[in-house]
């Protein structure tokens, strides 16, 4: 185990959030199948969901609570009233827009500079995605907003790119005057506030990912919520109308972080070329799954979503969820220490701004250069030091997506397609120390 952890490089991805016990715990649900659907409560012996334990753990963090109306002894609530599971935020995203009766031909706004899993959902109905431009906090930008919308727009969906909340007051307002249904992807963003409250409690529905590299992991997962009844009994229908995956597909996810841990970036560390085909080979042998699907990049949903969170990723994502504070506040120290190093150099960082009114989070802590950032990566490939997180290059990602399945049209957001040119994503989880940050930022320096 030392010596793993010995080897072991610094990198951005592979289950980046995982510690010891989450490693240990997965190790143990390998062994107990009976737990990975369905569990059974040891003390009544009753069956039992962690998904719903875990639905119940969000709403209650993001502020749900009954409270009396002053009208009839009505019982209202403040903040989110449904939470709803699934295995990946794309599932979630899939619920939200079937609740919401997104058919074909609607428009769905979104912004330019997004990953393929938030778009395919959209295309999945028939519908389809209009690309908005992005501002200077790499999110969706109002004022390209007001010039996309037409009378076939039917909702918009602001990323939180990052972890930093979008412009909620003034799209808030836009969908209003427009009459459009408001999605918060929070994919990036879980435990970001905008005046004091939290993400994804803005809009009409929003939804999370537990994805391997999102703020907290089960390798896949994720969740839809809403305090909108109309939604949120649609949604409740679709969940409950879902399989489980298959008892194959949730082993993959219970080996990742133990082959990743123990096996892959202990590879990476000793040579980049042994980690790329170690990494491969589980991929071809189909022991670990892709964060990303093949059929993805090609503008389709594969067969593995939607489907309910399996009991044993729930389990994952509860262990995560208990963390979420001190992962959060890890993020936010450690973008600190790049902004204060990164200031007045050849590297601007973008989120460079006062937190006025906010409290992000940094899942990534994004630099812009204004020099080959293949040359960059391929540079610190040298040093055992792993930034190509595959958000970069293309206004959707991964890069190898076909931008042109997603129905994006080339020079429709130029912001969006310059800065997924100069951008450079800096590691901020809870296995980058203060010491391995200052090593990223000696290198960047020299």
């Amino acid at each position: 185990m030392n010596s793993c952890q010995e080897l072991k490089p610094i990198s951005i991805s592979l289950s980046p959030n995982t510690e010891k016990d989450d490693i240990d715990l997965a190790l143990k649900l390998i062994f107990q199948p009976w737990f990975w659907k369905i569990g059974v409560n040891q003390r009544t012996h009753q069956r039992q969901l962690a998904s719903t334990l875990l639905e119940e753990e969000f709403k209650k963090y993001l502020g749900v609570h009954p409270v009396k109306s002053t009208e009839g002894g009505a019982k209202q609530f403040n903040g989110v009233k449904y939470a709803f599971s699934f295995n990946s935020g794309r599932a979630g995203l899939i619920a939200i827009l079937k609740a919401m009766e997104i058919k074909k031909d609607d428009e769905v706004l979104l912004q330019g500079f997004t990953c393929n899993s938030a778009v395919n959902p959209i295309l999945h109905f028939g519908a389809k995605p209009i690309f908005v431009d992005i501002d200077e906090t790499i999110n969706l930008d109002p004022e390209d907003l007001k010039k996309k919308i037409t009378d076939k727009s039917r909702a918009v969906m602001i990323q939180h790119t990052f972890g930093w909340p979008a412009k909620i007051d003034e799209i808030s307002e836009i969908c209003q005057k427009y009459n459009l249904i408001l999605i918060e992807d929070c994919a990036h963003s879980l435990g970001a506030k905008y005046k004091g409250k939290f993400c994804g409690t803005f809009g009409d529905a929003a939804f999370f990912s537990f994805g391997r590299d999102k703020i907290i992991s089960s390798v896949f997962g994720g969740m839809a919520i809403t305090d909108n009844d109309k939604i949120g009994e649609g949604i409740k229908k679709f969940q409950e109308e879902l399989a489980f995956p298959s008892n194959f597909w949730i082993f993959q996810q219970l080996l990742h972080p133990i082959l990743t841990n123990y096996i892959v970036l202990p590879a990476y560390g000793i040579n980049s070329a042994l980690g790329r085909i170690i990494l491969g080979l589980f991929h071809i042998l189909k022991i670990l799954s892709k964060g990303v699907y093949k059929k993805e990049k090609k503008g389709k949903i594969p067969k593995y979503f939607p489907r309910k969170l399996p009991n044993a990723l729930a389990i994952l994502a509860l262990n995560q969820f208990k963390k979420l504070e001190r992962f959060n506040e890890h993020r936010r120290e450690i973008a600190k220490f790049y902004e204060n190093e990164l200031k007045n150099t050849k590297f601007v960082p973008p989120l460079t701004k006062p937190w006025e009114n906010i409290t992000p989070i940094f899942m990534r802590y994004p630099i812009l250069v204004d020099f080959d950032t293949e040359q960059i990566l391929q540079e610190a490939r040298k040093r055992k030091i792993y930034l190509d997180d595959g958000w970069r290059k293309t206004p959707i990602v991964p890069p190898d997506t076909k931008i042109d399945k997603m129905k994006y049209i080339l020079g429709s957001c130029p912001k969006a397609e310059e800065i997924a040119k100069k951008i450079l994503n800096l590691p901020t989880h809870i296995n980058i120390s203060l010491k391995d940050a200052q090593k990223i930022v000696d290198f960047l320096l020299k």
